[in-house]
């Protein structure tokens, strides 16, 4: 009996359990093949498509969209660099464009650059525009006429044919070797946009003109012997005179011929848009095959090479006060290239041939169109040297590393060569007196300061005024350019009325000049400063 009833109780307790396991055999499982086609394969609402269509559909528009986000993530990259390189330009050309520049055969320049400049004949004014004097410009002894005459037509020679149909006079002219390269002019207003019914043919880029080589032919007769200006080591300056009457300089440059296009037109189109009373205007620029020309605003009152060292008689029509205008103008000029930009603008080639001189008496530095782009994260630059012997920055002349201070020496020998009324460099002098720096140094430090005069000036200036600008000029040529102030600094210095009340009492060598004016902060100038230069 007993095992009878324990047999009936398992019976009862594995009925439940088999009925289950017989259930769960009858239902397909969610993981078989079977239930998998089934699933896949029923219809659903969307157009009655089955529902591995949909998921098919879902993953490519997945698919598309990554590759869409990729996509405009890539070109916003792009873009982002090509907007760094229109504010950063590479120095090093690609190896394309070195290949590209040697089929042009450029010719490569010395590393003192001699300058040439055209006798300019007399214009009937009412004060004559004294002519450039002949100066000495090279390193051993200066190259006879002959010579000279001959670089200039080598130069000639290596410029591109001019198209069919051009005039160009070939005219032999007397030259002279100076300091003074050509020389841009300026005028008060730039060139309209619009012309007559026959206008020019002209693209607006914004600050200025890309103008054709046809319209500059035009505008300059073919490029004519008789409308050359000036000439130099960075190309021949040619007077032009636009269709709406307008004119201009324009500079036919021979050291970037064949430069690549968007490396010049990046350079030339930061600078033009350059806006301040104490630079002259670029008004445009012209790149057709292996021509690269530049176009200035034009001013008719010479430059200041030619007012310091032209045939202006016994005296000189600029009295100290006016020098110092000029010079103070230059200074603003430039600390406005070195401190008001960015990126900020080295000039390479500050002289007095390229400050030109308005009506007014005004300074207007030119020929900054082939200047140095310096970023702000950048403290130098190495390019090729440029510029004109016995202006150039020893340490810039020697590593071709570039900086504002280099700029800031040209600017010392400049402020020399407007007190001393005296080249930088002059053969025709005795051996102590050929280098200005030196013999002014010289003549300092033996207590000779009032014997540095212009002789030429009609009224000698006060002690204190010639004290302030010598000491300015010493410190601008400091041979070690980290002790060079800026040039906000300098036009602190230049309008201070009294830079140093002791000075007389210290023996006035450039040493203790520089001393005595070292204790002057030489930091970036305040915002109140930086109006005085705008």
């Amino acid at each position: 009996m007993a095992a009878a009833a324990w047999r009936r109780l398992l019976l009862q307790s594995e009925t439940p359990r088999r009925q289950q396991q017989q259930a769960a055999a009858a239902s397909p499982s969610p993981w078989s093949a079977g239930y998998l086609n089934t699933w896949l394969s029923q219809r659903t609402p969307v157009f009655g498509l089955r529902l591995w269509v949909l998921m098919g559909i879902a993953v490519g528009a997945a698919i598309v969209l990554v590759l869409l986000l990729l996509f405009l993530c890539l070109s916003r990259r792009r873009r982002g660099r090509r907007a760094a390189n229109l504010y950063h330009p590479a120095d090093a050309k690609p190896l394309k464009q070195q290949q590209h520049l040697q089929h042009h055969h450029a010719p490569t320049p010395a590393k003192d650059i001699q300058e040439i400049v055209r006798r300019q004949q007399q214009q009937p004014a009412p004060t004559p525009l004294p002519q450039p004097a002949a100066v000495q410009m090279a390193k051993a002894e200066p190259p006879p006429p002959q010579t000279q005459a001959q670089t200039l037509q080598q130069q000639r020679a290596q410029l591109p044919a001019m198209p069919s149909g051009s005039k160009r006079s070939t005219a032999a002219s007397g030259l002279s070797a100076t300091t003074s390269g050509g020389s841009e002019r300026d005028l008060a207003t730039p060139r309209s946009a619009g012309s007559g019914a026959a206008g020019p043919e002209v693209s607006h880029l914004g600050w200025g003109h890309w103008f054709t080589l046809r319209e500059l032919e035009k505008a300059t007769d073919g490029l004519a012997e008789e409308n050359v200006i000036g000439e130099g080591g960075y190309g021949i300056v040619y007077r032009g005179t636009l269709q709406d009457s307008t004119i201009i300089a324009v500079k036919n440059l021979l050291n970037n011929r064949g430069q690549a296009e968007k490396e010049f037109k990046v350079e030339v189109e930061t600078i033009g848009r350059v806006r301040h009373k104490n630079l002259v205007r670029l008004l445009g620029y012209c790149v057709e095959g292996a021509y690269r020309m530049l176009v200035y605003e034009y001013v008719d009152n010479g430059n200041l090479d030619q007012w310091l060292h032209g045939e202006i008689g016994e005296e000189s029509p600029l009295t100290w006060d006016m020098r110092m205008n000029i010079i103070i103008g230059t200074a603003k000029g430039l600390a406005y290239l070195h401190e008001g930009l960015e990126p900020k603008v080295v000039h390479r080639d500050v002289k007095s041939s390229n400050i030109l001189i308005d009506k007014q008496w005004n300074a207007k530095v030119s020929d900054f169109g082939l200047a140095k782009l310096l970023c702000s994260e950048e403290s130098y630059v190495t390019t090729r040297v440029m510029g004109t012997f016995g202006y150039v920055a020893p340490e810039y002349a020697s590593t071709g590393m570039l900086t504002e201070r280099s700029d800031v020496y040209s600017f010392g020998v400049l402020l020399m060569e407007i007190i001393t009324g005296r080249s930088p460099v002059d053969y025709t002098r005795s051996a102590g007196e050929v280098n200005l720096i030196e013999w002014l140094k010289n003549m300092v430090a033996e207590r000779k300061a009032e014997d540095v005069v212009d002789p030429k000036l009609p009224e000698r200036p006060s002690p204190k005024a010639l004290k302030r600008a010598l000491l300015v000029a010493l410190r601008c040529v400091d041979p070690d350019g980290h002790k060079r102030p800026k040039m906000g600094h300098v036009i602190h210095m230049l309008e201070m009325e009294d830079l140093n009340p002791r000075g007389d009492d210290r023996k006035p060598r450039r040493d203790a000049a520089t001393d005595r004016s070292s204790s002057m902060e030489d930091g970036s100038v305040s915002k109140r400063e930086n109006q005085r230069y705008r």
